[in-house]
């Protein structure tokens, strides 16, 4: 969807997000594709929350690598933000609720402090966030860079929980990407 021109693009991550997004896309002028996915997470976001289309946020700040995950991924990063802290890394963990328009300013600017990303997507790796994040860094401030993401397969039916496992679009597969691109910077 986000190839499409003028598209804009939102995957939110848990439920309260789901609901602010809705409620701001209501008001948003222009063709707008809400995605969220089947499988269960908690309901980690506030229930108050201001969706503001566009703008990352960021739900952990980290000094040694950014994770930039969307929909159900940030969950799973957060989960992989306490395991790297248990190694010593500090891990700076951000929403990226809306693929398109990408929100350049807080990639750039987290990664200004970094020095190296990982992306986390339930989607394709070829056209999706870790796809747009790539371009932009290798525009502004080539960065190492690892993305956890489908690797061009396709999709098959079975309970959300064992397809996330057997694509990698977990927790383990969050830290394993981390250590890899930590080896890198």
């Amino acid at each position: 969807m986000k190839m499409l021109p003028g598209m804009t693009v939102i995957n939110t991550c848990d439920y309260n997000q789901t609901k602010a997004a809705t409620i701001a896309i209501a008001d948003y002028q222009g063709p707008v594709y809400l995605r969220f996915g089947r499988p269960k997470v908690p309901n980690f976001t506030a229930a108050d929350q201001n969706f503001e289309i566009g703008k990352a946020v960021v739900l952990e700040e980290g000094s040694d690598i950014s994770v930039f995950a969307t929909g159900h991924l940030v969950w799973e990063a957060l989960e992989a933000k306490k395991i790297l802290s248990q190694k010593g890394i500090s891990a700076e963990i951000v929403n990226i609720h809306t693929i398109k328009p990408l929100d350049e300013k807080a990639i750039l600017d987290s990664v200004a402090k970094t020095k190296c990303v990982v992306s986390a997507e339930e989607h394709m790796r070829n056209g999706g966030l870790g796809d747009s994040i790539a371009q932009l860094l290798s525009t502004n401030t080539p960065t190492p860079m690892e993305m956890v993401a489908v690797n061009d397969s396709f999709g098959e039916s079975g309970k959300p929980s064992d397809l996330m496992k057997k694509y990698g679009l977990d927790c383990d597969s969050i830290v394993e990407a981390a250590l890899k691109v930590m080896d890198r910077k």
